[in-house]
């Protein structure tokens, strides 16, 4: 047995190795502590010999802010530029082998697009003069900098501030090649700020010469010409390596303003520039006033091609198109497209027409417009005012809110749902959550029938509509069925036209209307052929066959309210002369885009203006603008045409009896509307209140000039 002193022995030896062990953990930590607040100490001490006083400490509490903010706008800035740095994961760098020649519907060359790789003539190879013309003008330190030009930035904005215009630009090539690779011509800050970073990132990857080749390569030169080898060719019909410092000097002004001084348009205005660009020449010290004489003296003379416009936005548009369909290997091709060069010519003559007739009382600057035949060809495309000025194609690529516009896909749910255009529901106030959207006159519309509300474009009925019958899913998958590509948001407010879609998407989307419920059917390209003749994509055989989205009923129902909003509603001004029209407006918050969509039996024409800055317009409806450049190109359209009508609607003319009931409820709306006024005017002045009145008038007619005191009678009698 064991003894029980053993255990007692054990549990005091344990204890006492516990308590030494509490005894070095407290004084470590007490040498710790003391050796810290030695060191503190001693560290305090020594930051005192660098401890400023009076204006000295000022200067440094104004550089460590300024770094502090600098750096974290720099984050800001790194996170502003992230997405842009997401497309240089692509194959940039690749020009693409694709060469295709585009024909009209009528078999007429139109233009071309893709680059050569032969074509392009190596930097070393393009003679001195022409690198000098285009430094002196374009970015005279291009050597000198790392992507973003300072000194030229600064110097631009003194010249700019001292001319009160501007007169020079202050973005390097890099900045040009930036853009024209990765970015649009949008101008928003965050593009300025991508523009910026990413040109950093082109001076880090390529060298200056790769950098200015490119440049050389891929402008655009006026006349549907990209690249300086391309525009040589098609101004003087030789090589880049031939041209003279006349030539060299004209080509070179074609940079920033292509189609402003593009000499087969306007020839004085390009000797013009040209003579700009040897005074640069000569004020960048590459050259002398004697060596640039003879190039003033002779200016240059180009080749005669006539003064017709090229398609550029179409042409883009039907590229990519192209591109898509084209089998592996067969890139050399000639591209039978839809396009018509009258409808095209009308379309653009209609929105200058009405920016310049209206653009500075709208304060509207932008517009675009796709048109599509009722066979789904895309005869026009308007992707803005100056394909020179800018190649973003506002028809194609931007995103732009729709507002009333995308009412048609909530109601065309609606009639899939049951509903017909009698149906009455209640346009009283509404609130979905937070949001509580309301009617444009911000009154209450009471109890309408569905007609009626889509006709006077009344919100709260298809947020009703949404609410309590559709909810917000079937309503997206409704707009993306009709041919709707642009990215749709699921969120309640998407039943306003709080989503951004292209012009092209809105156009697709109607023409499902007039094509009788079908969609699938909208082409540009009929047919691709090679070199030598074989066809390699036929349209009609090769591409799916279009698929019905709407019921016979409910297109019927739609077609019929539609109708209503040019004739009865807020679309008056888009009506033709004795032709059925349909379509609805499109207003968006704080009157940043305008839209009118409407269509025929025989055609569907999509209309946005509005501003590249996002900038708010003058309180420009899509029932003003939009609707006068719809009409206008329309009545153009329909002219010696057989008229077709609308699906749904009996005849392609207006009948009487229902212009005559159309006329008779504009009438009584307008009576409405004076009634109202009149109930709002003030009462009438009493008789008695009226003869003191005119009393007080004679007397004031009667009265002497203020050149000396009044008679007393005449005060006396006031």
């Amino acid at each position: 047995m064991a003894s029980p002193s053993k255990p007692r022995k054990r549990r005091g030896r344990i204890a006492s190795a516990l308590l030494a062990v509490d005894a070095w953990l407290d004084s470590s930590l007490y040498e710790i502590s003391f050796k810290a607040r030695e060191f503190w100490e001693a560290a305090t001490i020594f930051s005192r010999r660098f401890r400023l006083h009076g204006w000295r400490r000022s200067i440094i509490e104004v550089l460590s802010e300024g770094f502090t903010m600098g750096a974290g706008g720099f984050v800001v800035l790194l996170a502003l530029a992230m997405p842009a740095f997401q497309i240089t994961a692509s194959d940039w760098r690749g020009q693409g082998d694709f060469a295709v020649t585009f024909l009209d519907r009528y078999g007429n060359e139109i233009g071309q697009r893709g680059i050569i790789q032969r074509d392009s003539v190596p930097v070393d190879e393009m003679p001195d003069h022409v690198i000098k013309a285009v430094l002196a003008t374009e970015d005279r330190r291009f050597f000198d900098h790392y992507g973003i030009d300072i000194l030229g930035l600064s110097r631009a904005i003194f010249e700019n501030v001292r001319a009160n215009s501007v007169v020079q630009g202050g973005s390097s090539i890099t900045q040009q090649l930036a853009k024209n690779l990765f970015l649009s011509n949008e101008r928003t800050l965050e593009r300025k700020i991508k523009e910026a970073f990413l040109s950093l990132w082109l001076e880090a990857n390529l060298s200056k010469k790769e950098i200015l080749q490119l440049y050389l390569d891929r402008a655009y030169m006026g006349g549907g010409t990209f690249g300086i080898e391309a525009a040589a060719d098609f101004y003087f019909g030789k090589s880049v390596k031939d041209l003279n410092l006349a030539e060299a000097a004209m080509l070179a002004g074609l940079f920033k303003a292509p189609t402003k001084y593009a000499p087969h348009i306007n020839l004085p205005a390009a000797r013009a520039r040209a003579n700009v660009v040897l005074s640069n020449l000569v004020d960048a010290g590459f050259m002398t006033e004697g060596q640039v004489l003879q190039a003033r003296l002779h200016p240059a003379d180009v080749v005669d091609r006539g003064e017709q416009k090229s398609p550029d936005y179409f042409l883009d548009w039907a590229f990519d198109e192209v591109k898509k369909i084209a089998k592996p290997g067969q890139h050399s091709l000639v591209a039978h497209t839809t396009f018509d060069a009258n409808i095209q010519k009308a379309a653009e003559e209609s929105v200058e027409f009405h920016l310049r007739q209206f653009g500075k009382e709208y304060n509207v600057t932008e517009g675009a417009v796709v048109v599509i035949e009722t066979n789904g060809a895309v005869r026009a495309i308007v992707g803005g005012r100056d394909y020179g000025t800018s190649q973003f194609n506002r028809a194609t690529k931007a995103l732009r809110q729709t507002g009333s516009s995308f009412k048609p896909y909530v109601y065309a749910t609606a009639m899939e749902h049951g509903f017909t255009p009698d149906s009455v529901v209640s346009g009283g106030p509404i609130s979905w959550g937070s949001w509580s959207p309301h009617n444009y006159n911000g009154g209450s519309a009471g109890n309408v029938t569905l007609i009626t509300a889509i006709a006077k474009s009344i919100n709260t009925v298809p947020v009703r509509l949404a609410k309590d019958y559709l909810g917000v899913g079937p309503i997206k998958a409704m707009a993306e069925s009709m041919g709707v590509e642009s990215p749709l948001e699921s969120h309640k407010t998407m039943v306003l036209g709080t989503s951004g879609m292209t012009v092209m998407d809105q156009a697709t989307g109607y023409s499902v209307f007039a094509q009788n419920g079908f969609v699938g059917s909208r082409h540009g390209i009929t047919q691709l052929v090679t070199r030598t003749g074989e066809v390699v994509y036929d349209w009609a055989k090769d591409a799916p066959p279009p698929h019905r989205v709407l019921s016979e009923q409910a297109l019927k129902y739609m077609n019929t309210m539609l109708a209503a909003v040019p004739a009865i509603g807020t679309a008056r001004r888009a009506q033709l002369p004795n032709i059925v029209v349909a379509g609805k407006t499109g207003t968006t918050q704080s009157y940043r885009d305008a839209w009118f969509v409407g269509f025929t039996g025989n055609y569907t024409a999509a209309v946005w203006l509005g501003n590249d800055d996002f900038t708010a317009t003058n309180k420009m409806t899509g029932g003003t603008l939009p609707a006068m450049v719809w009409q206008r190109l329309m009545v153009y359209a329909h002219q010696n045409i057989d008229l077709k009508p609308i699906p749904g609607i009996e005849h392609p003319w207006v009948d009487p009896e229902v212009a005559a009931k159309a006329e008779e409820a504009a009438k009584k709306e307008a009576d409405a509307a004076a009634a109202q006024a009149e109930a709002e005017r003030p009462p009438v002045l009493s008789s008695r209140t009226t003869q003191t009145l005119r009393e007080m008038t004679k007397l004031f007619e009667a009265a002497h000039v203020l050149d000396a005191p009044a008679p007393r009678e005449t005060l006396s009698a006031l």
